[in-house]
């Protein structure tokens, strides 16, 4: 038994497309002992009874998915060889299931938490999330974007509450701050930068989160996701919008956060990377 836990995040624009990419990259991680332990997907674009369940417990692991068709799709995949040994099943694995913000009505499947009992630790309260884009300010995919972040925030708000070992990963769409853009003053008043984001962003860290990529020295222009056109990842043209905030119990145990950019450069890539919290038992 490893004295931590690895649990990331990843946007991969199409799981159908990109299974093979997540297959490749978990085996990938396991080869170097650096096995992921739990993995938040978003952007599935697919139906749940299109869900690849069968392929992935094949790889040793299991999943919980809320899917939609072509559009959004949230999922949480777990590797069974880090679960308590009382795990066998979806049933044991993925505790007090919630699929969307409760209490507000969403067709697109954006939210899906679960607290996963891993082996020698006390449970941790997963969130999977893909935050809307928003288009731009002027759009009303804008405004739909800030009353969602809203009534996240209510609700995490809730959740800290009866779960004080929360962690909130996944698409964020928001870069929060010019350390995260590559040229801040072209994007400056633009969708994914513009203030009343970032304000969003500032009240889930004020709910008493940390971004944990911030926690420890990075190297500067790291982004996580770059714009297919223009030769946007040759250039490193991206952002971070990308992320794991972390609950104050979690955060005291976190040693490591990254963004691996590696399946980036594989063929056919998803336009985001994957990014990596480790946390101490």
């Amino acid at each position: 038994m490893t004295d931590s836990i690895r649990i990331a995040a990843w946007n991969v624009n199409s799981l159908k497309v990109r299974l093979p990419h997540v297959l490749r990259w978990l085996q990938d991680q396991e080869k170097t002992n650096q096995a992921i332990d739990a993995l938040c997907l978003q952007e599935l674009k697919l139906t749940d009874d299109k869900y690849p369940h069968h392929e992935l417990e094949e790889a040793g692991y299991l999943s919980l998915a809320a899917g939609q068709k072509t559009y959004n799709g949230v999922a949480i995949i777990v590797r069974k060889a880090a679960l308590a040994p009382i795990c066998t099943d979806h049933e044991t694995s993925f505790l007090k299931v919630t699929r969307n913000i409760p209490g507000f009505e969403d067709e697109q499947q954006r939210i899906l938490a679960a607290t996963i009992p891993f082996a020698g630790m006390h449970p941790i309260r997963l969130v999977s999330a893909y935050f809307p884009n928003g288009q731009s300010p002027d759009s009303d995919k804008f405004v739909y974007k800030l009353n969602w972040l809203s009534k996240l925030q209510a609700w995490l708000a809730e959740e800290l509450g009866q779960n004080p070992r929360l962690a909130l990963l996944g698409d964020f769409n928001i870069a929060p701050t010019d350390a995260d853009v590559h040229d801040p003053k072209a994007w400056e008043g633009q969708n994914l930068v513009s203030q009343p984001e970032r304000d969003a962003f500032q009240a889930l860290i004020d709910l008493g989160f940390t971004d944990s990529f911030r926690m420890f020295e990075q190297a500067p222009k790291t982004y996580s996701w770059w714009d297919y056109r223009m030769m946007g990842f040759r250039r490193n043209a991206g952002l971070r919008i990308d992320h794991i905030l972390l609950s104050d119990p979690l955060k005291d145990k976190c040693v490591a956060s990254i963004v691996d950019k590696v399946p980036r450069a594989w063929e056919q890539p998803s336009d985001h990377a994957p990014v990596i919290a480790t946390i101490q038992k």
